[in-house]
């Protein structure tokens, strides 16, 4: 599972279930996804998919985070996640859902740079990538500024997916420059 991060204003953990209902009612926002296709409108299929991703053994060092505020660890903000892409690999894949109010404040991007160094650091990743819809901006302005690089588009799931990547090299790049 994912360890635990902790940053200036977060508190990173591994996911658990008494983190379900938050993570529904975060689902429930239509505003939070709009940009992701899953069972949202359809309550018992909604929380089969959510049940099984936060049961499911994605290996070691691997999995999802429940993003709180540091000094509130009762106000859910939201999750990150660093799992095997498309739930089975071979590729990493790194990605956040936050709640509506947590929006803005650079929280996604605070909780993402401690588990990018995880993965390339503690796991010795080759290679981490994120795929977002190309009309979700904040979430394509997150990975630019993790330093994730453009890998073009691809189609899954019925749907067109911006794909970002970062390499190994990328990684000690940006840890030599002191970002």
């Amino acid at each position: 599972m994912l360890p635990n991060f902790e940053t200036q204003r977060l508190l990173i953990r591994p996911r658990t279930m008494a983190d379900f209902e938050a993570c529904l009612d975060m689902d429930r926002d239509i505003e939070v996804t709009k940009h992701i296709p899953g069972p949202w409108h359809d309550p018992e299929q909604h929380e089969a998919f959510v049940r099984q991703r936060m049961q499911a053994d994605y290996g070691p060092g691997l999995g999802y985070g429940t993003v709180v505020d540091r000094f509130h660890p009762d106000r859910f903000l939201g999750w990150i996640l660093l799992i095997p892409a498309d739930g089975t690999g071979p590729e990493i894949e790194i990605g956040w859902r936050l709640v509506r109010k947590a929006w803005g404040k650079g929280y996604a991007t605070e909780a993402a740079v401690p588990v990018v160094r995880h993965a390339f650091a503690t796991l010795e990743a080759d290679r981490i990538v994120a795929e977002i819809a190309p009309r979700n901006a904040a979430s394509l302005r997150v990975a630019q500024k993790l330093g994730l690089s453009d890998a073009g588009m691809r189609d899954d799931q019925g749907a067109t997916w911006k794909r970002f990547q970062m390499t190994r090299s990328d990684f000690a790049s940006l840890e030599a420059t002191g970002r």
